[in-house]
Order: structure tokens, then sequence, then C-alpha cells
């Protein structure tokens, strides 16, 4: 499998944008008319999330220490939606089609046998991950809020209670569905690590437009019930950490950095800490009393908040990754990021032009995680 053939394939199959989606699902529904019950009405964030996993399959399909642990969290996800192995076929056939009505006479016998081989491992990674995960946990968790706080006109900070718990390691993330907005599923980071009571807190930001977190945040209160998913993802910490670290949150960014900061707490020596929280208005700094009595109870930890548009404030002003650039040296730091997507490109580009190493910067991009 030529893995750089099926990149440039791809790269060409979608300079015709939404049209590739629109014709895949098309397919799929025509052919199988009886999977439609699994997809939401409105399928915009469906399509997207279907361009940007294929993106980043063919991506890294030649790096399987990166790719399976992304593939089996997804078919381990998939299981909430009820998605059997027949599916998977399915699903194959019909990415077929579009990729060869987009290729055009480019396409070929060859290409066509490449792109079947890779569809083919990833069912297999797939299927054989919900398989393995059927046999120990639920497709989906009952929760209850127990807690609902509005910390700004437009972010909430929720605390659920779960019928069974709910394993997931610092920095991933869990979906959620509402039976205000039926078969919605939206992803949000943990903002806690594990607790005894098993109780998760999810950062919730409202998007103009979302079919989810405006009743998250402002719809539904203490008592609500809501469906959780498994946790998926590949951010947070894989070994103790042998270095400093530098930690860097946009928005409700900071839920998984938070999680993270909450599990070094854990251990017997915590390296140095340093956070920057970046918000665009002061009001954007809703967890920032939290974050305080963090860094006032753990002397390891330095808590700097920045905000880029607000005249009045008082602190560290400018948009976080130009405060960061400004505040140290990183370079034998490991860095963790995580925000919305233009906010994580950019602090990536500094932190690499400062000399903190590529391989060193972990980064949850909320343009994958966090479409609502």
């Amino acid at each position: 499998m030529d893995a750089q053939r099926l990149r440039d394939n791809l790269a060409r199959v979608m300079m015709h944008g939404d049209e590739v989606p629109l014709f895949f699902f098309s397919d799929l529904f025509l052919r199988h008319p009886e999977v439609r019950e699994l997809f939401p009405v409105g399928m915009d964030v469906t399509r997207d999330r279907l361009v940007a996993a294929l993106a980043r399959i063919v991506s890294e399909a030649d790096n399987l220490d990166a790719l399976v642990p992304f593939l089996q969290g997804l078919g381990r996800d998939h299981r909430k939606f009820g998605a059997v192995p027949d599916h998977f076929g399915a699903v194959g056939t019909s990415l077929i089609a579009a990729l060869r009505h987009f290729t055009g006479p480019d396409w070929s016998a060859e290409l066509e046998a490449e792109w079947k081989a890779a569809f083919g491992v990833v069912a297999k990674v797939m299927i054989e991950a919900a398989a393995a995960n059927q046999q120990a946990h639920p497709p989906w968790w009952d929760a209850t809020i127990v807690g609902h706080e509005l910390r700004a006109f437009d972010i909430a900070v929720l605390r659920l209670a779960t019928s069974e718990p709910l394993p997931y390691r610092p920095g991933q993330t869990i979906s959620v569905e509402s039976q205000k907005a039926p078969r919605y599923w939206r992803f949000y980071s943990v903002a806690n690590a594990p607790r005894e009571d098993g109780t998760l807190d999810l950062h919730v930001a409202m998007i103009d437009g979302g079919m989810v977190s405006p009743v998250l945040a402002r719809g539904l209160g203490v008592g609500s019930r809501l469906r959780l998913g498994p946790a998926v993802g590949v951010f947070g910490l894989t070994a103790e950490p042998r270095h400093d670290l530098l930690m860097v949150a946009g928005g409700t960014g900071l839920a998984p950095i938070k999680a993270i900061v909450e599990q070094l707490a854990e251990l017997y020596q915590p390296p140095r800490v340093h956070l920057f929280v970046g918000a665009r208005r002061a009001e954007g700094l809703y967890d920032l009393p939290d974050l305080e009595k963090m860094a006032a109870r753990w002397p390891w930890l330095t808590v700097v908040p920045a905000v880029s548009d607000d005249p009045y404030y008082e602190g560290e002003c400018g948009t976080v990754s130009d405060v960061v650039a400004r505040s140290g040296t990183w370079s034998r730091h490991d860095a963790y990021v995580a925000g919305p997507t233009a906010m994580v490109e950019t602090t990536v580009d500094r932190l690499i032009s400062v000399g903190v190493p590529a391989d060193r910067i972990h980064i949850e991009d909320f343009g994958w995680g966090e479409i609502t």
C-alpha cells in the first residue's frame, strides 16, 4: 500500500469540497436505507467528521503507532450508534464509490485495490476493538447532571454522575447525547482526573447554531439525564514526565489540560508546570478562581491567565501564544496545547520557533474534538 499515493489522491478528491461527503452519504443511504436511522436528521457535523477522520487516517497511514489507537477509539465509539460489522463493509463500498467518482479518468484498478486494502485494515482494527470492548463495557453510559453552573453568558460547567463507572484517562474526550437533540452526539473533554465517586466535569461553550451545546449550557439543569459514549483520544500523559511541563489552553481547551494537572498532583514528585490560559475577554477566564486555588495548593504549578481583546484587563495582554513566547525559555519542556484549531496551530508554530522540539509538543485540536 502506497500511503503517499493515497494521500495525493484524497487531496485531489477533497478539492471538490462538500460534494464528496454528500455523494458518499447519498450512495450509502441508497444502497442501505436501513442505516439512515443511525444518523441525525442534520448531517453537517457528521459530514465534517467523516472528512476529518479520512484525512487523519490517510495522513498517518504509515505511522501505525499513532493510527491504531485512533482507529481503536473510533471502533469502540461507534458501538453507541448501533454499528455492526456489516456496516463497515457498506461504508467502505460507498467510500470507494465516492473516490472513484471524483477521481474521474485517473482512477485505476491498482488505485482501487490500494484503497480497498486500506479500508480493509481500518475496518478490521475498528471491528476488533469494538468486539473486545463489548465484553467489558456497555455501548453508552446513562448519566445524570448533579451540578450545573453558568460561569459566563456562553460557558457552563457541568458535573455528571454515571450509572456505572466510565473508564477514561485524563486528556481524553467523551461524546454526549441529550434526548432534546436525539442522535446528535458531541465530544467534550473530561475536565478532571478520575475521582472515587466517579463524577465527571465537562466545560461547555455554546456555539451559534449548535444542536447540543446550547442544550447543555442553558436548556438543562440538575437532574437532567444524558447518555455518554466511551472515552476516546490519545491526548495526555503516556508515562511519568521526565521534563518540566508547559501547558497552554484556549477557551474550553482548558478541560483536558486541567484533568492532566490533577493527574500530576497524584505523583510522588510532580514536575514544575507552567499553565497559560487564554481568552479574548476577562469573562472568558471562566475557571480562573479554581485554577488559582490549585496553584495555591500545589507549589509546582504556576498559572498565567492572558486576555487578547480587553483593553481594561490588568493582567497579561495579548494572544496566549504571544504571552507564552515572551514569558520564558521552553526548549527543555514538554508542551501540551489544547483549544480551537487556529489557537493550537499558532501556538505550535511559536513553540517550535523558540526551540521546543516538535516531537515534544502534544495537541488536542478542538477542530476535531469539539464541533458542537
